[in-house]
């Protein structure tokens, strides 16, 4: 039976005007135009070098949050740009004699032994619970995307010994099951700003709560579970995700959510739980309920046309200036959630209409869709490709003009009223690009988009190639598929029926009007079993609802 996402039923099945990018030539585009050292011009070259290698010995680089800003150097930024390049087919651990992967240690705190998103030293561990948690999350991604990496041993900086980032990471995983222990489990158990890791007690700083730090830890250990096999990090984790789904109110403050949702579909999936995923998608998608200074109210998924545009399916607050959403979290969104559908099919259609309206409408970031007057620096030419996006789109703009004079929509950010940088250009949202761009494929119709199962699912355990179609029209059509030169097996995981028994080459593939199939390519000659109602070939889960 399908489960419904109810902000994407009033989605339109086709976006309009349709003019979708390709993805993956902007993430490589963004790698090539920011990892350049030689650009001269106006605000470049973007990438300075740290030499002062605070952590280990081992120099570094800084990238601006905003472009014309001074090199700060976050993690949220650059490590998130770093598994973004990754996604799409980049190997960052050994590019132009640079291994990036290895440089992103640096954020590692060995005193703390935490990972910050900055690179100083000293025992304070952060004011914020989703700037604790994110960098951690990010750089657990690069050591599920270069295991081998992961084993370099790295010398500390006071030459004391070495670490390698599978300990820092193990490490880092002890230090966020030590805080879940302490703040345990219930609807209240997250209503904090932070954790204070030096007392060993979570702070509120009076002003708001992160409640969706639950998910972010959660994912955090499962992640290290999966990776080191420890039960703890497995108590740890089943510890914040009860506290999560036990909560009454939309807990989101960030984006941290996502990870626990993802994770309830997994986990439900691979160990058999019954966490409540609909009410946990349901909240990412729906404007939050929270009350203020408790997560963020309003914030959830837009889902409306904008002066003729349509904005669907992007993320933001949908009250701010009638609606404000953001590059980094449209894109974070779409990595993290698109995997769900692997383990959870029933949310298959729905995921394949929203993602085909925000991969349409996430262009609206960027200055090549825009006429000057929408938008806050039309005049910056050194990005002619418009490859670095606007921080964020908001319904009316700019919100200092009167409103007679605002226009609809308006591309822009907060970095330039609030005195933060002299552009609205922002790497530390275009830096997550990648997250879009890596699952997104085409087929013969540019409509029915080919979305990977796989490519976002990190430390995912092993796979057949998944993929995932969405017909938008209102008649059935049928797409090829090149499905490779060794015969395959193609399981609809929708239907839990093969829709073919040996394929190869370009496939002719029909897909119901309005709805999706996931095809999972199972190598022909696979020997079948069935274990907890799983369907399984060669030892290789295909199907994690067969016999239900």
């Amino acid at each position: 039976m399908e489960n419904l996402i109810h902000r994407v039923q009033i989605m339109p099945r086709i976006p309009s005007p349709f003019t979708m990018r390709n993805w993956k030539e902007v993430a490589r585009g963004y790698d090539a135009l920011v990892f350049n050292s030689e650009l001269q011009g106006k605000y470049l070259p973007l990438i300075s070098w740290e030499r002062k290698q605070p952590n280990f010995l081992i120099s570094t680089f800084r990238l601006p949050s905003y472009v014309g800003q001074a090199a700060k150097g976050e993690a949220i930024n650059q490590l998130a740009a770093v598994a973004g390049s990754s996604l799409v087919g980049i190997d960052k651990s050994d590019q132009d004699g640079h291994n990036w992967v290895l440089m992103a240690s640096q954020y590692y705190n060995h005193q703390t032994q935490l990972i910050s998103n900055n690179m100083a030293g000293g025992r304070k561990s952060g004011g914020s619970f989703w700037y604790q948690i994110l960098p951690s999350i990010l750089f657990y991604q690069l050591v599920s995307l270069y295991p081998q990496t992961a084993q370099e041993q790295i010398p500390l900086s006071d030459g004391s010994r070495s670490m390698c980032m599978d300990e820092m990471m193990y490490l880092n995983a002890e230090r966020f099951c030590q805080a879940a222990e302490v703040m345990g489990s219930g609807p209240d158990a997250y209503l904090w700003t932070s954790f204070d890791f030096e007392s060993m007690e979570p702070a509120f700083n009076g002003i708001w709560r992160e409640p969706d730090a639950a998910a972010g830890i959660a994912w955090l250990e499962y992640m290290a579970y999966v990776k080191f096999g420890c039960a703890k990090f497995l108590h740890a984790a089943e510890l914040a995700l009860r506290s999560l789904e036990s909560m009454t109110c939309n807990p989101l403050y960030e984006l941290l959510l996502i990870y626990g949702t993802y994770l309830a579909a997994r986990i439900n999936a691979e160990l058999g739980r019954s966490y409540d995923l609909n009410k946990l998608i349901n909240w990412c998608f729906d404007p939050s309920d929270a009350r203020v200074g408790w997560g963020r109210p309003d914030w959830g998924i837009i889902a409306e046309n904008w002066a003729g545009l349509d904005a669907y399916g992007l993320q933001g607050s949908v009250t701010d200036s009638g609606g404000y959403a953001f590059a980094m979290n449209t894109y974070q969104w779409a990595g993290i959630l698109i995997p769900l559908a692997r383990y959870d099919q029933s949310y298959g259609r729905q995921i394949g209409k929203w993602i085909l309206n925000l991969a349409n409408n996430a262009r609206l970031f960027y200055s090549i869709h825009h006429l000057p007057q929408h938008q806050s620096n039309s005049v910056w030419d050194a990005d002619p490709n418009s490859y670095i996006a606007y921080e964020g789109l908001r319904k009316q703009g700019p919100v200092t003009a009167p409103v007679e004079k605002q226009v609809s929509p308006y591309a822009t950010g907060d970095a330039m009223r609030n005195n933060w940088a002299p552009t609205n250009y922002c790497l530390y949202g275009s830096s997550h690009v990648g997250y879009l761009a890596a699952p997104i494929g085409f087929t013969d119709d540019p409509r029915i988009l080919q979305l990977d199962l796989c490519v976002t699912d990190f430390f995912g355990d092993q796979a057949y190639p998944t993929y995932l179609y969405y017909n938008p029209y209102d008649v059935a059509k049928r797409v090829i598929v090149d499905v490779g030169t060794d015969p395959v097996g193609l399981y609809d995981t929708v239907s839990h029926s093969f829709l073919a028994r040996r394929a190869s080459g370009e496939t002719m593939v029909t897909i119901p009007p309005d709805q999706a199939v996931i095809l999972v390519l199972v190598p022909s000659g696979a020997k079948m079993d069935v274990q907890n109602n799983k369907l399984v070939y060669d030892g290789v889960v295909v199907d994690y609802h067969w016999a239900e």
